[in-house]
């Protein structure tokens, strides 16, 4: 399991740069992902051989300056609940603002690990200005600069060293596979849970997020066995207002995490909103099954919107990752909630899936001597040989002469064409060019 670390601050101060420059670290060594990542606000960091997510509070705040202040109360609160350490960023050009004193004010209370970052400090004059931020009453400062990195190298040092250790979790001790229910608060996710193991688990209310805790329960009913978890959804806080959409996304972190398929569960009254689309991203990132459930479909005027056209409306969002198994459901009525295991169950059954080298080759050689890469600058890329690799999610390697010559349109003709004629639904598989 990782720890979560939250980036919090008021706005302009340089959360953004920093947190980049934090995921970078390792994204850079990972290989570019192919297609568009949608959510800039959520990734991975590794320092010293320790692993812990990220999670940019600034991305989410959205309105006026009027309304911000209290938009980041919420949000300092909402990370200090949920973040095992919080990093707080000022910024030396403006000194402390009275914003920063209020966050202070919140961050002195908490017992959680605290690094106050003070940005921009870029030259010796600088230097001496950051002094003033001892009258935060944090304690000790690191002064850095999230755009040419100085100083950052001591923040993770001591970063990596707070961090409270995490419980190790083997696969051997529970060979079953995880399902995690996910969504924005109300959207059905205990009565789903509820309907399926055939008593009230979990107390459904009409109060968004009543749930208490990521709630564990092994199913095993019509020929299935597995856990079943009830995304920690996802409860609220009297101080979270109703709709934070911040809120939702950390509160998914780890359940997402922790699983093996992702069942996200949306209101069709309402539609794929943002908070749902974070979500889904948030899980196609840590490379997890997904399934979509529309649920509350009874509540739907079927003659304004039939289930194709919903169903297509999703799929555009989707771009470019349309590969993914999408049901209409009513958790209420009990309608169609077996087909949706059945789903599940194949998608983490797809996510398993290897191809026999040989047999992979036969297939995608003959398709891309058909439709080579473009040529670039007069030259051609030859691919001679691919297979997928030993990686507990599907990835699979291409090797060619001109790697660098690949661009991204043509890795997404490669993966639309290996999901016709693999079975991948609903996994996000990775592409690899490489040379041999």
């Amino acid at each position: 399991m990782n720890n979560i670390v939250a980036i919090v601050g008021r706005p302009n101060v340089g959360k953004s740069t920093f947190f980049n420059r934090l995921i970078q670290r390792r994204e850079a060594i990972v290989d570019s992902v192919s297609g568009v990542t949608r959510d800039r606000n959520y990734g991975k960091s590794e320092w010293n051989g320790k692993e812990f997510s990220v999670i940019d509070t600034g991305g989410y705040i959205k309105g006026s300056d009027d309304i911000f202040e209290a938009e980041i109360r919420k949000q300092v609160e909402l990370a200090i609940d949920e973040a095992d350490a919080i990093i707080f960023v000022v910024d030396v050009e403006e000194g402390i603002t009275p914003m920063d004193d209020e966050v202070a004010k919140l961050l002195r209370k908490v017992t959680k690990p605290v690094l106050l970052v003070v940005n921009k400090v870029d030259n010796a004059m600088r230097t001496n200005d950051a002094l003033e931020f001892y009258n935060l009453g944090l304690g000790e400062y690191f002064a850095i600069s999230g755009m040419t990195g100085s100083g950052t190298g001591e923040l993770l040092d001591e970063l990596v060293n707070v961090l409270p250790e995490m419980p190790e979790v083997t696969e051997e001790v529970d060979p079953l596979p995880r399902f995690c229910v996910v969504g924005r608060p109300n959207a059905g996710k205990s009565s789903f849970i509820n309907a399926l193991i055939g008593e009230d688990r979990f107390v459904v209310t009409d109060i968004a997020g009543t749930t208490r805790d990521a709630i564990d329960t092994k199913y095993n009913r019509f020929g299935f066995e597995f856990n079943l978890v009830d995304t920690a959804g996802i409860r609220r806080k009297a101080k979270v207002k109703e709709d934070l959409e911040f809120y939702s996304v950390m509160r998914s972190v780890r359940a997402i995490e922790n699983s093996d398929v992702c069942i996200l569960m949306i209101d069709a009254t309402r539609g794929f909103e943002g908070q749902d689309q974070s979500i889904f991203w948030l899980a196609e990132k840590n490379r997890k099954g997904i399934v979509i459930l529309v649920n509350k479909w009874d509540l739907v005027e079927k003659d304004t919107m039939s289930t194709r056209d919903y169903e297509r409306k999703i799929r555009e969002e989707l771009q470019p990752f349309t590969d993914v198994p999408i049901l209409f459901v009513s958790a209420l009525n009990k309608q169609r909630l077996i087909k949706a295991l059945e789903v599940a169950v194949n998608v983490f059954e797809n996510r398993k899936h290897r191809i026999p080298t040989s047999k992979f080759n036969d297939t995608m050689l003959p398709i891309i001597e058909h439709n080579p890469p473009p040529a670039l600058k007069g030259k051609y890329v030859k691919i001679k040989y691919c297979m997928q690799l030993p990686t507990p999610t599907p990835q699979f390697v291409f090797f060619c002469n001109l790697p660098q010559y690949v661009k991204d349109p043509y890795k997404r003709f490669i993966e639309n064409k290996l999901r016709e004629e693999f079975n991948f639904e609903g996994v996000p598989i990775e592409i690899y060019f490489r040379q041999k």
